[in-house]
């Protein structure tokens, strides 16, 4: 059995202010296989940026991780220091983030910061450094990438923006790559040809991936394995199919049902009442339990605990959506 390329045991980031520490990422843990995309799904405020950055050390004050373990290649990532933990960004682990015209630098040329991320993990002259940056914009479908890696940010269009971001990720071969909501901002033209692009990439080079996203129908498209958070937690996880066609957790049906493809035309679309809960006001017991329709007495007294399917499947709810109801 291969060994996991990433463990995420009992991760615990917070948020410190002088109110108190509000946990934004509460006891999250999954693993990751080489080559393996893992959806990470749920509403806006869920915890899946924060889980994203936290892995690779991206936390800024107030926010802290204060308990767990990041298990990459067997090496902890939350015991490493500034230094060490550079060496791993953009070399090992890249990360591709939502607004790709916040994540350039407007003054420099896209070459310059292409070429920076390679250069500074050492190993290749300027010249090197030029013709990888140059190949890596042609992989991506960037036409004329001699001319484009001359031009700015700016000239460049939301989807040719998002494109350098990709092919920046790849420069330097990584293992990982945690992208987050890479595609929320485009067109859905644009959004097809990308994803598109990304599965080819990641068949050619093996790359692991953690797609971040409130779009189920991307993870349909492009994970293996899909993990639903909710109010800081992993609710449920499991293999695509199993989660997507049986879905355990009440949360994960509502966020399927109130898909428009699920419903007759016509039809007014199903929602989830209310909203997620603030991270300072997270309810006793169940985090769900305030918008489920399934709610018991003992889900207003403790919180559940994971209960385990069949192959990996996993799912935390007192009262779980019954197998045989599922589409």
């Amino acid at each position: 059995m291969t060994d996991p390329l990433l463990e995420v045991r009992d991760l615990v980031t917070a948020f410190h202010f002088l109110e108190g520490a509000y946990v934004a990422v509460n006891r999250v843990s999954f693993s990751l296989k080489p080559g393996e995309v893992l959806g990470l799904v749920g509403e806006s405020g869920s915890g899946k940026s924060v889980t994203g950055l936290s892995l690779i050390g991206l936390i800024d004050a107030p926010g802290e991780v204060v308990g767990g373990e990041i298990l990459f290649k067997g090496r902890d990532l939350t015991g490493l220091g500034d230094t060490a933990l550079r060496e791993v960004r953009g070399k090992e682990i890249a990360m591709i983030f939502q607004d790709s015209l916040a994540a350039l630098n407007p003054v420099l040329t896209i070459g310059e910061q292409m070429t920076e991320a390679i250069t500074e993990h050492g190993g290749a002259s300027a010249a090197e450094a030029r013709e990888r940056a140059i190949a890596a914009l042609r992989q991506v479908g960037i036409t004329s990438p001699e001319e484009r890696f001359e031009q700015y940010p700016h000239e460049f269009s939301g989807g040719m923006r998002q494109r350098v971001a990709i092919a920046t990720a790849l420069l330097n071969h990584p293992d990982l790559i945690i992208a987050d909501e890479p595609t929320t901002a485009l067109d859905v033209t644009i959004q097809g040809q990308i994803l598109a692009e990304m599965q080819t990439l990641q068949r050619e080079t093996g790359t692991a991936i953690i797609w971040i996203t409130h779009d189920l129908g991307v993870i349909s498209e492009l994970a293996d394995r899909v993990a639903v958070m909710y109010a800081g937690q992993i609710v449920e996880i499991g293999e695509i199919d199993d989660v997507l066609d049986r879905p355990r957790h009440p949360y994960t049906r509502g966020l399927l049902d109130s898909i428009p493809a699920e419903n007759a035309p016509g039809t007014r679309l199903h929602q989830i009442d209310g909203a997620a809960p603030r991270l300072s006001a997270f309810p006793v017991g169940c985090p769900f339990r305030p918008r489920c329709e399934r709610a018991q007495a003992v889900c207003a007294e403790t919180m559940p605990d994971v209960t385990a399917g069949a192959a990996g499947h996993e799912w935390r709810c007192h009262n779980p959506v019954p197998e045989e109801t599922t589409r």
